[in-house]
Order: C-alpha cells, then sequence, then structure tokens
C-alpha cells in the first residue's frame, strides 16, 4: 500500500525513475480497488464511483508507466507500444544512473559511493 500512496503523492511527476516493485504494487492495488468499485457499482446499479475513481487515478498511472520505462532506459513514449511496454515493465531496470535519473533500487548504496570520493 505505500507504494500506491507513494505514486498518488507523485500525482503528476513524469520525470526520474520507477522500480519494479513500486510500478507492479501500484498496479496491484489499482486492481483491487477499481474491482471492488466496480462490485459496489453493480451491486447499487450506479457507473459512476468506478468511473471516477479511473478518471482520478489516469494521470497517476501514465506517470508511474512512463517512470518504469525511463527506469529501463526508454523513452516514456514505449509505453504506448502494446507488447514491449509489459516486456519492459517486467524488465530489471538499469543498474546505476542512466539520463533519466539515479538507480532507484541501490539509492543507497551510490549515495555512499558518492561520500567516500
Amino acid at each position: 500500500m505505500k507504494y500506491y500512496l507513494e505514486v498518488l503523492q507523485k500525482y503528476a511527476e513524469f520525470n526520474g525513475r520507477a522500480r519494479r516493485k513500486e510500478y507492479w504494487m501500484f498496479v496491484l492495488f489499482n486492481v483491487i480497488i477499481s474491482y471492488s468499485l466496480l462490485f459496489i457499482d453493480v451491486y447499487f446499479e450506479t457507473m459512476f464511483i468506478n468511473t471516477i475513481y479511473s478518471l482520478a487515478v489516469l494521470i497517476p498511472s501514465i506517470a508511474v508507466g512512463v517512470r518504469r520505462m525511463h527506469d529501463v532506459g526508454k523513452s516514456g513514449w514505449y509505453i504506448l507500444i502494446p507488447i514491449y511496454n509489459l516486456i519492459l515493465a517486467c524488465t530489471e531496470g538499469d543498474k546505476g544512473p542512466n539520463e533519466y535519473g539515479s538507480d532507484p533500487k541501490n539509492s543507497y548504496i551510490e549515495l555512499n559511493e558518492i561520500g567516500q570520493e
């Protein structure tokens, strides 16, 4: 749940990198919440609760997807390529910093290496 809330706090931040765990935990909780709201909508015979939620998380979903593409060293536009973006989302990110920022997985190690220089 921590990663889900973290993505929502970054709302429209398209710069930087998102590690696999952050991306997939957001996807997991997003699916759980979305299906729960869908069941509530079906039970009460409405269709606006899930729609409002989906619109509210649309921009954070795109933003975390773009940051995930950045983590593997690709442009955020790769999120538009149907199968390839899934492969990239499952691929381990670049070790160390790349053109999109520092490594979110090993940022502690990088800080220690910088401090020793």
